[in-house]
């Protein structure tokens, strides 16, 4: 692995590892958000605790970090692996980006599911792909008001919606990376999915319990 190459890996996961969510309510509400709801440092669990406008900035906040990894990767990678494939860069970034959210070194690697620094990583590399992936999410949540079901399809979604309307080159590498990505995503919501199936999970805009996480 080249000198370059760690850096855009190393630059990327310390991108998507800033727990957002957990220091917005720590400055702002001087609370610990691991402490309250479910646990997690995620726009869900920030909003269902009381903090609508701390999810909505959670989320767009995460989303941000995920787009400034990938493109700082597409803009030092001329400069710093000119002979690699840009979108294969794009895709390292992402992946590690995604990653550091998901096991952040700061909160001894228990960070959130991904879902909005997975967008925005693919609103720079794949943003067609990722908007209308991002369409399912906010269809499924209107008419089930399950934010776990969403997130679920709509990460299902992106990897088949990159595969139509994705445009330019499609390296191996970077389709990897979305499924990888999309797959990640969908494994974090395990015991999402396990309530889902028995018909004891939480729908938005009802009161959490502690014991049934989001």
């Amino acid at each position: 692995m080249s000198g370059a190459s760690l850096l855009i890996i190393t630059a990327s996961y310390f991108f998507g590892s800033i727990p957002t969510g957990y220091l917005l309510v720590r400055f702002i509400r001087k609370e610990d958000i691991r402490t309250v709801g479910s646990g997690n440092i995620g726009a869900t669990n920030v909003l269902r605790s009381g903090g609508k406008g701390l999810g909505a900035a959670t989320f767009l906040l995460d989303m941000l970090k995920g787009c400034a990894a990938v493109w700082l990767g597409a803009l030092v990678a001329p400069m710093l692996m000119p002979h690699s494939s840009l979108r294969n860069v794009e895709a390292l970034a992402a992946l590690c980006a995604v990653l550091g959210h998901m096991f952040p070194v700061w909160l001894r690697f228990r960070g959130g599911k991904g879902v909005a620094t997975g967008f925005g990583v693919f609103l720079v590399a794949a943003p067609w792909a990722a908007l209308a992936a991002i369409s399912v999410f906010f269809l499924v949540l209107y008419f089930s008001r399950f934010v776990s079901l969403a997130s679920i399809l709509g990460a299902a979604s992106f990897p088949l919606f990159a595969l139509f309307l994705d445009q330019g080159a499609r390296p191996w590498f970077f389709i990897a990376v979305q499924v990888a990505v999309a797959s990640l995503i969908i494994l974090k919501h395990h015991q999402n999915i396990r309530r889902l199936l028995s018909g004891t999970e939480s729908r938005f805009g009802s009161r959490p319990r502690t014991e049934n996480p989001a």
